[in-house]
């Protein structure tokens, strides 16, 4: 199987897509693993199997339509395999798989079919000491953008998943690249005050254009750093509540074509009106309740 990703727009040609199947029971209070998830058990509101089938089976037939070859982890029972992108991730020709924290590491070992697929010098398993999650790992031209929580209390911190170790692994796997480490704040138990990766406050879309969330980091200049980077005018803000409902975890096709939900009212028609690009939308309100949208379902393989 050929890998190569080099942006998070280029032309999409294969990706894990994961599963809505056996999730298992509703967890306990105790038992969630992000602040979002840690609401909707508080608050009895924790997706039906049902519904989560339903909804990515919208995006399995979006992925369809543009010729995009899916592929699915194997089947655990009572496991939830939705959020492929906290599983690996592809830089260049390498998948580096990530070390999630130890009770999800049967969805690890889910994907062991697709693995043997790829050539087993282009697969890295991370040290021990190395913690990465792949929606905390953004790609833009020569740049990674890295979230993460680089304080004493990290082990402490749930929501805490990519360490400083990360920093300094992925600048020797890719010397090349400019690495921005960005810290995020986080929340274990308030999803309005925290952010579990990456890619929930920060993503780049079509050519030179990025969603952002000012206030997902926990120093102001590296908002405007970023902001700086793509230019004002290629910027949409969204607001905090935007943020809550996951706006800046939309999923592109290609420069031209993004995924998003489709109660992204503002946004979507930002995405469409201003910058001119094709906007296809599906339901996945169900799945953010638990903590991931539609970029955090995904870990693609292949684009142009």
């Amino acid at each position: 199987m050929e890998i190569h990703i080099q942006s998070e727009t280029g032309r999409l040609r294969a990706v894990v897509l994961g599963l809505p199947t056996s999730l298992g029971p509703v967890p306990a209070l105790n038992e969630t693993f992000d602040s979002k998830s840690y609401e909707s058990v508080l608050h009895g509101v924790y997706p039906l199997e049902e519904d989560v089938v339903r909804e990515m089976g919208a995006f399995e037939a979006v992925l369809h339509k543009y010729g995009v070859q899916v592929y699915r982890p194997l089947p655990v029972t009572n496991c939830n395999q939705v959020f492929s992108r906290d599983v690996g991730f592809v830089i260049d020709d390498k998948i580096i798989v990530s070390n999630i924290i130890p009770d999800r590491q049967e969805e690890i070992d889910a994907y062991e079919e697709i693995y043997r697929q790829i050539h087993y010098k282009q697969i890295y398993n991370l040290p021990e000491a190395v913690h990465i999650e792949g929606g905390d790992v953004v790609l833009y031209k020569d740049y990674i953008f890295l979230g993460q929580y680089d304080f004493p209390d990290y082990r402490k911190v749930k929501t805490a998943r990519t360490n400083r170790l990360a920093l300094d692994y992925l600048q020797m796997l890719f010397p090349e690249r400019t690495i921005i480490p960005l810290n995020l704040l986080k929340s274990d138990t308030d999803p309005y005050m925290g952010i579990l990766h990456l890619d929930c406050t920060f993503m780049p879309v079509g050519r030179d254009k990025a969603i952002i969330y000012r206030r997902g980091f926990m120093n102001p200049r590296d908002a405007q750093h970023l902001i700086d980077i793509f230019g004002e005018e290629n910027v949409f803000e969204v607001t905090t509540e935007e943020m809550y409902a996951m706006n800046t975890n939309v999923f592109s096709i290609s420069e031209d074509v993004v995924v998003t939900e489709e109660h992204f009212t503002r946004l979507n028609r930002h995405l469409r009106e201003k910058w001119g690009m094709t906007v296809e939308t599906v339901p996945y309100r169900e799945i953010s309740k638990m903590g991931g949208l539609l970029r955090c379902s995904t870990l693609p393989l292949l684009r142009d």
